[in-house]
């Protein structure tokens, strides 16, 4: 039996899962040993995060596709790349991403580090033709050079360490305390009977048998494990057809085995309510409607429209509250450009 299989029985019928709660508050953020957090490496990695320069023509920097002053997305069916070229799946919120065990919709990537890399040399993202390029335009940039070195040590403008930066500015983007928050801490009051009855709704049609735990993706797993579901699962929902839901590999797509197909790493329920739109092709527009095709497509279950108005009414006290971002300025270039190589 697969991993997500197993994982899928355990947080259907473990006891444990239940005497524990399925849903918590969420912890603080630990950064790996090998990537301590200081305010000088997040404040790298937040310019270089900003900083478009890391694109081939200068048009997309990561906080294109999620866009912090916002939701962490674009809401965008599939972001838009160099070139105008659009992706092939809905781009993740970058919020709270520091909680999940792998990243990516086919947890192709580890650890925020690691997929700090990705987008940087994808042809439709960024568009960099390998990462020493990347790193050779960052090197024309004094300033950037002052903080590797500030940060990091002597030569130490390379990618791995790029990649550190950004991940650890990726860490600070964490927002705990919201309305549910409060009400999983004792305060009865922090959020409203609708909302209430929605929490009991996703808990006894067995919504909280993927969407469980503190970032409301699944189990705590070991960095690397991703907790993946098929979806969808019912294959006789009209919403199949209707939004296209089938056509995507999945995590096969990145595995290359016939099993995966169709799976993904369970989303974060956490500030869903601005990352419309939805699923892994964006093809659901509204947070009502994608909680119809949840039910349908992966409990057989029909809601009826009340239902679907406290479940909202539940997933929107999920939301915030964000820690203040402020535009950072970036390293200049002065008297020339590196974007006309």
């Amino acid at each position: 039996m697969t991993l997500h299989l197993i994982l899928g029985l355990f947080t259907s019928f473990s006891p444990l899962v239940r005497a524990e709660g399925p849903v918590q508050p969420l912890p603080a953020v630990t950064a790996p040993a090998e990537n301590p957090q200081t305010a000088a490496k997040v404040a790298l990695g937040k310019q270089l995060f900003f900083d478009p320069r890391l694109s081939k023509d200068g048009t997309v920097s990561c906080n294109s596709c999620h866009n912090v002053m916002s939701g962490g997305t674009d809401n965008r069916a599939t972001s838009i790349g160099v070139g105008g070229k659009a992706g092939g799946r809905n781009s993740p919120t970058v919020w709270n991403a520091a909680f999940l065990s792998v990243q990516f919709w086919d947890g192709r990537a580890a650890t925020l580090e690691e997929q700090a890399k990705g987008p940087l040399t994808n042809p439709i993202e960024m568009a960099m033709p390998n990462h020493d390029a990347v790193m050779d335009r960052v090197k024309k940039m004094p300033g950037y050079v002052e903080q590797f070195t500030k940060v990091f040590g002597k030569d130490s403008v390379n990618i791995d360490n790029l990649a550190k930066a950004i991940a650890s500015y990726e860490r600070t983007l964490v927002t705990p305390g919201g309305a549910f928050d409060k009400f999983l801490k004792g305060n009865k009051g922090a959020i409203s009977e609708k909302a209430k009855r929605g929490y009991q709704i996703v808990t006894e049609v067995g919504c909280l048998s993927c969407h469980m735990g503190p970032n409301f993706a699944g189990p705590a797993l070991p960095t690397g494990t991703g907790f993946y579901q098929k979806f969808p699962v019912y294959p006789d929902s009209a919403f199949i057809a209707k939004y296209n839901l089938s056509s995507d590999a999945g995590r096969a797509e990145h595995t290359k085995k016939s099993e995966d197909r169709g799976f993904f790493r369970v989303q974060s329920w956490r500030n869903i309510a601005l990352t419309a739109p939805y699923f892994h092709n964006g093809s659901v527009k509204t947070l009502d409607e994608a909680v119809r095709v949840m039910a349908e497509t992966q409990l057989n279950k029909k809601l009826s429209d009340a239902q679907v108005s406290d479940v909202v009414a539940f997933l929107e006290t999920l939301t915030g509250p964000f820690p203040k971002q402020d535009m950072p300025r970036l390293p200049d270039t002065a008297g020339t450009t590196l974007l006309m190589d």
